[in-house]
């Protein structure tokens, strides 16, 4: 018998929370088979088998969260072990712990059509997926169905339902946020009446970030409080909140001065399908040297936005819509775009944050 324990999953992630098993108890496996999928603070990672063998045991079931380095799966009949199938802890000859109980897998014909976290937050709120009409593409249950279902059973005496996945990871980002980043906020207006009518407006808010970050070096950078210094950054790698039902995703545009708006919408387009089915890896939410909140789309006017460490700048756009405006010396009602600019002020100055502003705004002007 060999245990293969939960590996380090990188980024410091300490804990994982069991979506879903991929094999069952008595299943040969083969080296690099996914074996489970787990959801971390980031996304969802699919962990695959370290060596060929047959499942003697499942060493925790779909929604437990387990940490690094506990037992995941025993191997019986065990093959020799790959040592470069996973970042982590091998396989080692153990007793293994007790095993927590493992639900029968449901047949997949009678099993209620379901989002692999709504499944795995059901699990833990103890919601009965048979019970829900999804509200998802062809009846899939969202997250947000579950957590409807759960708030009608009043889940728990006091009526509270714990965050979990992307919701829990908010949380603490914003908590990190609050605690490690003296924020300060710029706000303006850009003058957007020459845009044609089919603007993409995302890219050229990506694009606009770029001019700002050339005027601004400043704020294209990451500062680490604890040794009080500072990174600039050569790229620019752009990270875009998207809203998914999952909850607040930040895909990243890497080497975005480099590429055209074509090549950016391109991949955004695929990052955005990655996030709607889940299969966009941990690696396409990591490494934003500035952020992009394009909130104007679901409303507002002006935001104090909230900065993840290390990274010293965020950049959010309002809602656009005709406003009274000076232009050619004469009072005209003119299409302006809100813009808030956030940094930290440890290691952004007012005067670069007003640079990168005034060049953000001068890029939006243009009609291309």
């Amino acid at each position: 018998m060999t245990v293969f324990r939960l590996p380090d999953l990188g980024e410091g992630l300490q804990a994982a929370e069991i979506v879903a098993w991929h094999v069952a108890v008595g299943d040969h496996v083969v080296a690099d088979q996914p074996l489970v999928s787990v959801e971390t603070d980031k996304a969802v990672v699919e962990v695959p088998s370290p060596q060929a063998g047959r499942i003697a045991r499942l060493c925790a079931a779909a929604g437990a969260r387990i940490h690094v380095g506990e037992a995941l799966v025993e191997f019986a009949d065990a093959a020799a072990p790959d040592a470069g199938a996973v970042v982590g802890a091998l396989p080692e000859a153990a007793k293994p712990p007790p095993a927590l109980p493992v639900a029968s897998p449901q047949p997949r014909e009678s099993a209620p059509r379901a989002m692999p976290a709504a499944r795995a937050l059901a699990a833990r709120l103890g919601v009965d997926l048979a019970g829900i009409a999804g509200s998802g593409a062809g009846g899939t249950i969202t997250l947000g169905d579950v957590e409807a279902a759960a708030a009608r059973a009043d889940a728990g005496p006091t009526g509270f339902v714990p965050l979990s996945g992307v919701g829990l990871a908010m949380a603490r980002n914003m908590a990190r946020s609050r605690d490690a980043v003296a924020p300060a906020t710029v706000c303006d207006d850009a003058d957007v009446e020459a845009w044609p009518p089919d603007a993409d407006f995302t890219m050229r808010l990506a694009r606009a970030v770029i001019a700002g970050c050339r005027a601004a070096p400043a704020l294209n950078a990451w500062f680490d409080g604890e040794a009080q210094a500072r990174r600039l950054h050569a790229e620019v790698a752009i990270g875009i909140a998207v809203e998914t039902e999952a909850g607040l995703f930040v895909p990243v545009l890497r080497e975005a001065a480099r590429r055209s708006m074509a090549e950016l919408r391109s991949d955004f387009e695929g990052m955005k399908r990655g996030l709607a089915d889940r299969s966009l890896p941990a690696e396409a939410l990591r490494g934003a040297t500035i952020t992009l909140s394009n909130f104007g789309l679901l409303g507002g006017r002006y935001a104090v936005l909230s900065i993840l460490p290390p990274q010293v700048a965020i950049l959010g756009a309002g809602r656009i819509a005709p406003r009274p405006a000076v232009h050619g010396g004469q009072l005209a009602i003119r299409r302006l775009l809100p813009l808030s600019l956030t940094f930290d002020h440890r290691a952004v100055t007012g005067a670069e944050a007003a640079r990168f502003l005034e060049a953000v705004i001068a890029d939006l002007a243009t009609a291309s």
